[in-house]
């Protein structure tokens, strides 16, 4: 028997896989950010489909979309909207900005100035936009998918830590293999399919997936062993600034909607081995001799992913 979760998520990606062909993984990844009411960082180089996922997503749900370009011109008010003078009320009404939809593209986040980039972390963290001081909640769900080159720096400014904090997911879609390529252009000879592409989940069923997946059992051993994987990145020798408890929080909560979606309603060392990668490297700040000798955030996670006993693992003891 299929679960909730499990169907409700099976039928956006296939509907999603219609437009972002061969990319299953980073689309069931950007799925579980969905249900886990996080936010996603898609960093890849240009025409790979990010812009693409994004819509797709929004029109699989039924949900408002918005595209914000981020260039250094850009104002934190073109974000979250300004109060305008009505000349026939004379009064001041509020125009919202297009953070006030339920799927947000940021594109080239890293384009904008840190003023305007701290714009989005009150509606990522709190979903809310303050103005003026007034407080304004935004729609539910709410999802941001950000994405940023990480080839081109030139005119560039880094996201803050406390920003990249903020985003539960760091993905990249990468190029397609030869045949998926092919397959994109037959789709696309006449018009793009993302023209016709329809809703497949409903609101009501969204929200009780994602109130679903809360359930799913984990093990105390694998809550221990979240944690011990997280902590390890604050000791390894590369690192300068390890993942915070919010990475702890990221891979538990990212973990049970891996297991749902598979139809379990447990955790399984395998969950969490999937999702560090994505969950923490982004997290993580190396020192400076290790950036002198090329080493990767990726890579630090793997190894300790190896070093680390899983759960429930013995200890062979040789016997003299």
């Amino acid at each position: 028997m299929v679960n909730p979760v499990q169907a409700c998520a099976e039928k956006i990606i296939q509907n999603v896989e219609k437009v972002i062909i061969g990319k299953r993984e980073a689309i069931e990844t950007t799925v579980i950010a969905l249900l886990c009411q996080g936010h996603v960082l898609i960093e890849d180089v240009p025409g790979v489909g990010k812009t693409m996922l994004a819509r797709a997503l929004a029109r699989s749900i039924g949900c408002t979309f918005s595209r914000i370009q981020f260039t250094p011109d850009l104002l934190p008010s073109d974000i979250t909207g300004v109060h305008i003078f009505n000349q026939k009320t004379h009064q001041f009404e509020f125009r919202p900005g297009p953070i006030f939809a339920q799927i947000v593209l940021a594109d080239e986040i890293n384009r904008a100035t840190p003023k305007t980039q701290s714009a989005l972390l009150e509606a990522m963290e709190e979903r809310q936009v303050t103005v003026d001081g007034v407080t304004r909640s935004l729609g539910q769900p709410f999802l941001v998918l950000a994405t940023q080159n990480p080839i081109e720096y030139e005119g560039t400014f880094p996201l803050p830590e406390a920003q990249l904090d903020r985003f539960l997911l760091r993905i990249q879609l990468g190029y397609p293999s030869l045949q998926d390529e092919m397959a994109i252009l037959t789709a696309q000879q006449f018009e793009h399919p993302i023209v016709h592409l329809a809703q497949v989940v409903t609101l009501e069923e969204l929200r009780m997936a994602q109130e679903a997946i809360k359930q799913t059992h984990v093990e105390p051993s694998i809550r221990e062993y979240v944690v011990m994987l997280v902590e390890a990145t604050r000791r390894h020798p590369d690192v300068y600034l390890g993942a915070s408890p919010r990475g702890s929080l990221a891979l538990f909560r990212t973990a049970q909607a891996r297991a749902a979606m598979a139809g379990r309603d447990y955790v399984i060392p395998d969950d969490i081995k999937a999702l560090a990668p994505v969950t923490l490297t982004h997290r993580l700040i190396l020192n400076p001799t290790a950036r002198t000798r090329h080493a990767d955030a990726h890579h630090v996670v793997y190894e300790l992913l190896h070093s680390l006993p899983l759960p429930g693992a013995r200890t062979r003891v040789t016997v003299a």
